[in-house]
């Protein structure tokens, strides 16, 4: 069972468990330190206050509640807790700008083409094109990455000496 009490420096509203009450903690929010006060038990409508003390009924003060159902999960209040705050909502969610350093660094970089044919990608019947052309992506980063167009060139094949239709890529990046 959970005390629920505010701060009464920021009234930042905490939840402790009911086996804290009467030790000192530090409001999590503003620092100044609390004693847990004792639980306040309210009776839910249709209960009453139980005539009986908790001794006569064989239970403990406080390690039973009065009523079982209360302590179910049926029973149980969804509580909606608020956290103050000076900032607007968009400020606490904004990216973090870049240090000086790194943004001088990536100012110098200038804008690059890399072309990758199919046919330099073709070694002895093994066609690698996927392969370097994922492994240049991947050394270059996601991030400097402008765009990526497909080609389609033709050229002359040495063996058969016949004009050949092939393709590749062009790669524009900051490098």
């Amino acid at each position: 069972m959970d005390v629920i009490f505010t701060c009464p420096k920021c009234e930042q509203e905490l939840a402790v468990d009911s086996s804290g009450t009467g030790s000192q903690i530090d409001c999590p929010s503003c620092g100044q330190s609390i004693i847990i006060p004792e639980p306040i038990v309210v009776p839910r409508s249709g209960e009453g206050i139980p005539t009986l003390p908790p001794e006569a009924s064989g239970a403990r003060l406080g390690a039973n509640p009065a009523n079982p159902i209360s302590s179910s999960a049926a029973a149980k209040v969804e509580m909606h807790l608020r956290v103050p705050s000076n900032k607007a909502p968009e400020v606490l969610i904004a990216k973090a700008l870049a240090p000086l350093e790194v943004a001088a660094k990536e100012s110098d970089r200038k804008m690059r083409v890399k072309t990758i044919k199919h046919t330099d990608c073709v070694e002895v019947g093994h066609d690698r094109f996927d392969e370097m052309v994922t492994n240049f992506l991947i050394r270059i980063g996601e991030t400097n990455i402008i765009s990526i167009n497909t080609l389609s060139y033709t050229h002359l094949d040495i063996g058969s000496q016949k004009l050949m239709t092939d393709y590749g890529v062009m790669i524009v990046y900051r490098g």
